[in-house]
């Protein structure tokens, strides 16, 4: 099997080149170089390796856990971590079948009542506090510290509904550094980090913010893509080359939270964001990403050497309330 661009690759197997960037950037798959080629290349291994990630990803295996099973050899820890995925699976099958019997009751009893004309009161029946706090019981198997509101995000899960809010993002002046190329998100991302470090910028402004997006957008076919990122900054700091300074409109965005890596989301996210019953998307500057942004949420801790890396991010796509007739 002949080596592979990063292209090739990403349109063989539906896998972002920023998502293969990433996981490489973790040391879950390695890249090499040919001599006088600017691009990186994969060989077999790694491209078998690839496979495996996308097969366990689709399983739900958490990144950490793949590299745990790419890397143990022995395989013990491996049984260990599938073991305790299919404990957790077995933990939210139960949880959905315990608030499916308990919404069942309600259901009877709601509909009993409406049949002989009697408003019951469901969250004050004895019988159905006693069946909820079943959600908590040893019969089904469940954690003690197990809350509904996990139970929830759980089923959110398995009918893949987001968790998707509406934020309010306010005009900001912003520090921006765009790079097309190799890397760009890294490149981009370490000319914003020396900036933060020269001017102190937690100190002088510790509520900033830190978004990114691309800039341009890949191409199919093509190797390099852009990456733009963005810090607030006091309106009056300025700024030298390759560093520039803008305005920020700011606005309504529908917002989706993701743990560092998990890219894929974006494609749901969109989808469920065009059927949407209250808003729709409204496309504006910057237009890279159509205006969507990708907001780090611990960069304030990151920049301050607390935390080594990006935990999570906030997906965000600009939108706006439809019009009265629409929602008719």
């Amino acid at each position: 099997m002949e080596a592979m661009t990063i292209g090739e690759v990403s349109k063989e197997f539906f896998v972002s080149a920023r998502m293969i960037r990433y996981y490489e950037k973790i040391g879950l798959i390695e890249s090499s170089r040919k001599k006088e080629y600017a691009y990186r290349i994969y060989d077999e291994t790694a491209v078998k390796r690839l496979k495996q990630i996308i097969i366990l990803r689709k399983l739900r295996i958490s990144l950490k856990q793949i590299a745990v099973i790419l890397n143990d050899k022995e395989q013990f820890q491996a049984l260990e971590v599938l073991r305790g995925n299919m404990e957790a699976l077995d933990e939210e099958i139960n949880a959905l079948s315990t608030i499916r019997a308990i919404i069942d009751t309600f259901i009877h009893r709601l509909d009993v009542g409406i049949r002989g004309k009697i408003c019951v009161d469901i969250l004050e029946d004895n019988e159905l506090i006693a069946i909820a706090h079943a959600l908590i019981s040893p019969k089904y198997h469940l954690k003690e510290d197990c809350s509904v509101e996990e139970l929830n995000q759980a089923s959110e899960r398995m009918e893949r509904k987001m968790d998707i809010r509406f934020v309010y993002l306010p005009p900001a002046t912003v520090a921006t550094s765009q790079y097309v190329g190799e890397n760009p998100e890294e490149v981009s991302g370490d000319r914003i980090q020396t900036l933060i470090k020269e001017v102190d910028l937690p100190l002088k402004k510790p509520d900033f913010r830190v978004y990114g997006f691309n800039n341009p957008s890949p191409k199919e076919g093509e190797e390099e893509y852009g990456y733009e990122f963005w810090v607030t900054i006091p309106d009056d700091l300025e700024v030298k080359e390759p560093i520039r300074k803008r305005q920020f409109a700011g606005g309504i965005y529908a917002a989706h939270c993701i743990k560092m890596g998990d890219f894929h989301e974006w494609g749901v996210f969109f989808e469920q964001m065009q059927d949407h019953n209250e808003y729709e998307i409204e496309w504006r500057e910057p237009f890279g990403m159509g205006g969507s942004l990708e907001e780090h949420l611990n960069a304030f801790s990151y920049y301050t050497g607390k935390e080594s890396d990006f935990k999570q991010l906030d997906l965000l796509i600009p939108v706006k309330k439809k019009a009265d007739d629409a929602l008719e």
